[in-house]
């Protein structure tokens, strides 16, 4: 940052901290940042305080005359005016300008140099400058030094909460984005990935005026051809696990755009859920969380500062942040061919969806604006029995544009590329995740190792001409035959001891899907309308 900059803000010199590395980070955290530690494996433990996850309720978009025919308005981008944001703005500048230390990352979102942003994030906690120094793509010195002023600046002053009696505020958080002055000011939450997703809404700002697409999805590349295979998927559904693939170079696990030549990376790191993380299950995200990462409200043995992962005390949504080249077979740069595959990852508490089926280009469609999974019983508060959840494009908390605009942009993409398109089931099989009388659950979680086999088996061409039986309830063509997986696995009624049972969670699902998708019916052809449970 300047030191023109500086004096504009009001934010003194002598306090900022620019660009450190990571070990002057870990210094500075640990002598500055309130409750961090050291884990055994060398990663930097930090708590974000009362907020442990996003707060999509509390993000705001500026509402003028450049952008009132842009961004889709409602429940996702809320508005609000100008004005609104310059008291937001100068009451984070005045809390950040009172700090003893201030620390500034600059460094870039997009691995496609003809695609990239430059951000500047300035923020007081040493914890949150490493989050996006990992997150980020990391100027070489080179481009540290001819960095210039930034497109894009993050104001972080989550410590200060927002004023609720201020027009447009509903709470103490507020997440608010300025896509004509190009800044983003967080108050009353430190929680950081509402940095990481800040950058992303403004990425799935920019890129569909390029005809790009921007996804919220992993990416992996063919090590023999270049081209790349795409998950998408909600939390929890498997999309950071399933990149990791030994066989596979990886391009990245949320963040991606394909744009005319292929696809590239937003982000310069990854961002695992830690829960239950084991290195039998996870080798690659279990060693790369080392020196250098970041993990986020995890409990530790305050002997030896070893991590009990399966401790969920603090939150179910403990994570772990980790720069990408910790892991081995990470493609650096990020970028690969268009893709041959296009995955769909759902986590089916109901148990009803098959482990694997293809689909058509209108089921695709259906699917993408439709961005299915659930939540599992007993994981949140008054959560009985599965609940499902629906995020358009899966991604819907970062979308600035119409659900609609996206899925047509990947429509074309997809007719232009030649892509075949899967939804696979990462949840249950034989029963849903409701638990009976006995505290039983009915059913049982798809092993790991199962849908590993069918991703692979996508990807080595193996499902291309298998055999599939269609789905009386959902109009899927379901795969029938995938090597290392138990025939009897994937046909889902066959796996239920109970047909009548399966027969009617089905019914009640596809009975979500269409009430869900009548929001967007009006928005579509009538075959992608028509591509849903029969």
């Amino acid at each position: 940052m300047t030191d023109t900059l500086l004096s504009a803000y009001g934010l003194p010199n002598e306090t900022v901290l620019r660009n450190l590395s990571p070990a002057a980070l870990y210094e500075e955290a640990i002598r500055y940042d309130k409750g961090a530690s050291i884990a055994d494996s060398g990663a930097l433990i930090a708590y974000s305080g009362g907020k442990t996850g996003r707060s999509p309720k509390d993000k705001r978009i500026v509402r003028d005359a450049s952008t009132a025919d842009d961004v889709w308005w409602g429940a996702v981008n809320i508005p609000i005016e100008q004005k609104t944001f310059d008291i937001n703005h100068r009451r984070a500048i005045d809390y950040l300008a009172t700090r003893p230390r201030l620390y500034i990352v600059d460094a870039f979102a997009g691995w496609d140099p003809n695609h990239r942003i430059k951000v500047r994030v300035v923020c007081e906690r040493p914890y949150h400058a490493l989050f996006m120094w990992t997150m980020l793509i990391r100027p070489t010195e080179e481009e540290a030094a001819s960095f210039g002023e930034p497109d894009w600046t993050i104001f972080n002053a989550g410590a200060f909460p927002a004023n609720p009696l201020t027009a447009g505020m509903t709470s103490r958080t507020s997440v608010d984005v300025d896509l004509g002055k190009q800044q983003i000011v967080i108050l009353g939450t430190e929680y950081a990935g509402e940095m990481k997703k800040g950058i992303f809404t403004v990425m799935n700002h920019l890129m569909p005026k390029k005809g790009h697409l921007s996804m919220h999805c992993s990416a992996t590349a063919d090590p023999a051809t270049g081209r790349s295979s795409v998950l998408f998927g909600l939390s929890g559904t498997g999309k950071t696990t399933l990149s990791a693939d030994p066989h596979r170079p990886l391009i990245g696990d949320d963040e991606h755009v394909w744009s005319d030549t292929g696809v590239f990376n937003i982000e310069g790191g990854c961002y695992a859920k830690a829960i239950h993380l084991s290195r039998e299950n996870e080798p690659q995200i279990f060693d790369a969380l080392r020196f250098g990462s970041v993990l986020e409200n995890v409990r530790y043995d305050p002997a030896d500062h070893h991590v009990d992962f399966d401790d969920t005390s603090i939150t179910q949504n403990t994570r772990g942040a980790y720069p990408i080249e910790f892991i081995d077979n990470a493609q650096i740069p990020c970028v690969a061919g268009h893709p041959t595959d296009v995955i769909f990852l759902t986590c089916d508490a109901f148990g009803v969806l098959p482990p694997v089926a293809r689909l058509t280009p209108e089921q695709a469609m259906y699917h993408f604006i439709s961005g299915y999974t659930a939540k599992v019983a007993g994981t949140e508060m008054g959560v009985d029995e599965p609940e499902a959840t629906f995020s358009p494009c899966f991604g819907g908390p970062f979308l600035v544009w119409h659900p609609g605009q996206y899925a047509e942009l990947l429509a074309q993409k997809m007719s232009e590329h030649g892509v075949n398109v899967w939804l696979v089931n990462t949840g249950w099989t034989g029963g849903g995740a409701t638990q009976d009388a006995g505290g039983d659950a009915a059913g049982s979680r798809i092993k790991l190792k199962y849908t590993r086999s069918i991703i692979d088996a996508i990807h080595r061409g193996h499902l291309a001409d298998a055999p599939t039986a269609p789905d009386p309830t959902f109009g899927l063509d379901v795969v029938t035959r995938v090597p290392q997986v138990p025939d009897g696995l994937l046909v889902p009624r066959s796996a239920w001891a109970d047909g009548a049972a399966y027969d009617a969670a089905a019914a009640k699902l596809a009975g979500l899907f269409r009430s869900n998708f009548a929001a967007y019916a009006g928005g579509v052809n009538a075959a992608v309308a028509a591509a849903g449970p029969v």
